[in-house]
C-alpha cells in the first residue's frame, strides 16, 4: 500500500474541499494517485468538481498586451511576491510582453529575441537574476491575431499597467466599429478571467477531459440499465459543457444570456457580425507545485525528543 503523507491529504483537500478523513480514504483507495482520488470523491458524491487550477501558488507576474489586431499574454515567475512588486522586475515583464507581441509564438522564440536594452531576452532575465538576487523564468507565452477585428484584454489583480495575477486576451473577428469591439472584448475577457472556461466550445474541450467526465458520470450511476445510463451521461455532459465551454457559459454580466447570445446581441452596437475566435487565460502559478513550508514547531519538538 502506498504511503499517504499529510501533504498529499492537504493537497487533495485544497483541490476538492472534502474533509480530511474523506481525502485520506480516497488516497488509500487509489494508491496515492491524487487525480484518481479526486474522481473517487466525485463518484461518492463527496465533492462536485475537480478544480485543478488556481490552487497551487507561484510568485511573479502575468501580463497582457494588445496592439489592435494582435495580443499576447506572458507569465514570468519569481521566487517571492516581494520581487513581483519590484519596479525593475515589473519593467522586465513589460519588456518581455513587448517582445512577445512582436515575436509571437513560443517561449524559446521570445527568449532568443532581442530585448529593448540590447542582448536577448534570456540575457535580460539573467541580468535581472544577478541584480535582484532571485531566480526568475519565462514560463509561458500565448498569442492571438485576427485579420479583421480586435483583440481585447483584461488583467485582474493589477499591480501595474497590464500586469497582475490573471491576464486574459480575447480575439474578436468583425468589420464593425473598433471602439465598440474593444469594449466588448474587455467585457468578454473579464468573463473569461472570472469563469475560467476550458475551451471556446464543446468541440474544443480536450477529448481526454471529456472522457474522464463521462467515466465519472457513468460510475456515479452504475447499475442503471444501459439505455438509461446513456441518457444520463448525455445529459450530464450537456450540463458540463455549460460550465466549461466559453460560448455555452452563463454570461457574468447578464446571467439571463449565454456568452454566445451576448456576442450576437452586441452585433447591433458593433454594426456588423462578430465571431469570437479564441481566448487565452493565464493565472499566476497555476499548476506549479510550491515547496511545503517547514513545520518549525514539529521540527523543534522532534529535536527535543518530544515529537
Amino acid at each position: 500500500m502506498a504511503t499517504i503523507s499529510a501533504a498529499m491529504v492537504k493537497d487533495l483537500r485544497e483541490k476538492t474541499g472534502a474533509g480530511m478523513m474523506d481525502c485520506k480514504n480516497a488516497l488509500n483507495e487509489t494508491s496515492g494517485d491524487v487525480e484518481a482520488a479526486v474522481d473517487w470523491l466525485r463518484k461518492k458524491g463527496i465533492t462536485k468538481a475537480a478544480k485543478k487550477s488556481g490552487r497551487v501558488a507561484a510568485e511573479g507576474l502575468v501580463a497582457a498586451l494588445v496592439d489592435g489586431k494582435r495580443g499576447v499574454v506572458v507569465e514570468v515567475n519569481s521566487e517571492t511576491d516581494f520581487v513581483a512588486r519590484n519596479a525593475d522586475f515589473q519593467a522586465l515583464v513589460k519588456d518581455v510582453a513587448k517582445v512577445a507581441l512582436q515575436q509571437g509564438g513560443t517561449v524559446e522564440g521570445v527568449l532568443g529575441a532581442k530585448a529593448s536594452a540590447g542582448g536577448t531576452v534570456q540575457e535580460a532575465i539573467s541580468n535581472a537574476i544577478a541584480t535582484i538576487g532571485e531566480n526568475m523564468t519565462l514560463r509561458r507565452v500565448a498569442s492571438l491575431e485576427v485579420g479583421e477585428g480586435v483583440v481585447g484584454q483584461y488583467v485582474h489583480g493589477s499591480t501595474g499597467d497590464g500586469l497582475g495575477k490573471i491576464a486574459v486576451i480575447v480575439a474578436l473577428e468583425s468589420t464593425g466599429k473598433a471602439e465598440e469591439l474593444q469594449a466588448l472584448g474587455r467585457q468578454l475577457a473579464m468573463h473569461v478571467a472570472a469563469a475560467s472556461p476550458l475551451g471556446l466550445d464543446a468541440s474544443s474541450i480536450d477529448p481526454a477531459v471529456v472522457e474522464r467526465e463521462k467515466a465519472v458520470l457513468a460510475d456515479k450511476n452504475a447499475g442503471k440499465p444501459a439505455h438509461i445510463l446513456e441518457k444520463i451521461v448525455e445529459s450530464g455532459l450537456k450540463s458540463y459543457y455549460k460550465e466549461v465551454s466559453l460560448l455555452d457559459q452563463s454570461y457574468i454580466h447578464d446571467g439571463a444570456k449565454t456568452v454566445a447570445q451576448a456576442v450576437k446581441e452586441a452585433e447591433k452596437t458593433v454594426g456588423a457580425p462578430v465571431t469570437l475566435k479564441g481566448f487565452a487565460r493565464f493565472a499566476l502559478g497555476e499548476g506549479i507545485e510550491k515547496p511545503e513550508e517547514p513545520d518549525f514547531a514539529a521540527e523543534v519538538a522532534s529535536m527535543s525528543g518530544n515529537g
